[in-house]
């Protein structure tokens, strides 16, 4: 299969490889960007751990789609171009209850902690923004009185699926992974003074085998053409 790029001739779909939050946004976009082109792409989205050790393992992907600070180590591992790395969104810890349940107050610190700890059990992600929950919990000083009812989503589960099936009565996650999940309500994301952001970059890994096409679509995710799919898919453009 060939297609073209710019004058350029391409073989094959673009490899990818990201974490579950951006899957809806590179989907879609990667739709866009074969009707734009003619070159498809092929994103595989796994757990966020999952994925980067994969590249670190080196399995070989054209391009790799993580939270900032996993892209860097990869830079740093010499297993993707640190000159290639492109910002592209930023997403924000939402909060969801299953669909017609009772909706507790967020709106301010207080009230999320206290959400927190009326809640019969609380769901967080493998990813950044659960790393951050538990430090947050820590912080609050709750996280011992928590331990029992806090359930981890398995690599590549949204946390808004165990939420929908009544296994996490207060579930936290980025909005990206949140916005699309049937079954639930949800309540907005985390109060300014603790909310966590986390800006997902992309860059061409060290093995890839289409780097003239990798450049293209790091490109087109970039550009203002794909503001708005980030927009209606729970992120801002960085």
């Amino acid at each position: 299969m060939t297609a073209m790029i710019n004058g350029q001739t391409t073989r094959a779909p673009i490899a990818g490889i990201s974490s579950m939050a951006t899957r809806q946004v590179l989907a879609e976009l990667a739709a866009s960007f074969e009707r734009r082109t003619g070159q498809s792409v092929a994103i595989e989205s796994v757990g966020g751990v999952d994925a980067a050790r994969r590249v670190e393992d080196g399995e070989v992907f054209d391009t790799v789609i993580l939270a900032a600070d996993a892209i860097e180590r990869l830079v740093a591992a010499g297993c993707a171009d640190a000159a290639s790395r492109v910002a592209l969104a930023r997403s924000g810890i939402a909060v969801a209850v299953a669909a017609g349940a009772t909706h507790p107050d967020i709106a301010t610190e207080a009230a999320l902690r206290n959400a927190v700890l009326g809640a019969r059990s609380i769901g967080y992600s493998t990813g950044p923004s659960g790393t951050y929950l538990l430090k947050l919990f820590e912080r609050w000083g709750i996280a011992g009185q928590i331990a029992s009812r806090i359930v981890k989503a398995p690599p590549g589960v949204p946390v808004g699926t165990l939420v929908a099936r009544g296994e996490v009565a207060l579930g936290f996650q980025q909005m990206s992974e949140l916005i699309h999940v049937p079954g639930i309500d949800l309540l907005g994301e985390l109060p300014g003074p603790v909310q966590f952001t986390t800006t997902f970059t992309a860059a061409i890994c060290t093995l890839a085998r289409q780097r003239e096409a990798a450049q293209a679509w790091l490109a087109f995710l970039a550009s203002r053409e794909a503001d708005g799919a980030k927009l209606q898919n729970g992120m801002s453009p960085a």
